[in-house]
């Protein structure tokens, strides 16, 4: 049983990080898209385009 307290520890702590890291990249992302305005208005995939001239 001290085995899945074990586990249950581990799990707790990777979410945890994951958390942690997750609140950072919003943050960062945040920081990136005000000092870069974007002119469409839209950030997400600000270098990549979607038309099928390229493939």
């Amino acid at each position: 049983m001290s085995d899945e307290t074990a586990k249950l520890t581990r799990e707790e702590r990777l979410a945890a990080k994951l958390r942690e890291n997750l609140r950072r990249r919003k943050v960062q992302a945040r920081a990136i898209g005000t000092s870069e305005a974007p002119q469409s208005g839209d950030s997400r995939g600000a270098g990549l385009s979607k038309s099928g001239a390229e493939s």
